[in-house]
């Protein structure tokens, strides 16, 4: 999978938890998930968990913790692909 596609499917899991349309728009690997996306806490954990669904993978604590931003969770998601 491809950079492209990766932001590709993380925009169609946090677009329903977004509260900034613009940012949301112009989402980048720089895109924060609770500063630029305006994403609360708890939406982020569902957030997680919807990742999770989608790549078929586990993030334990310590990933989610970093979890916070499009890059970190591109290579959180991608070292569990590279893992499985």
């Amino acid at each position: 999978m491809n950079k492209e596609e990766l932001i590709s499917k993380l925009k169609t899991i946090v677009k329903p938890y977004i509260q900034d349309e613009e940012a949301f728009a112009n989402l980048s690997e720089n895109t924060d998930f609770i500063k630029d996306l305006k994403i609360n806490s708890a939406n982020l954990v569902d957030v997680i968990l919807d990742v999770e669904d989608e790549f078929d993978i586990e993030i334990d604590n310590e990933a989610m913790e970093k979890m916070l931003s499009v890059k970190a969770a591109m290579e959180i998601i991608e070292a569990k692909l590279a893992n499985k």
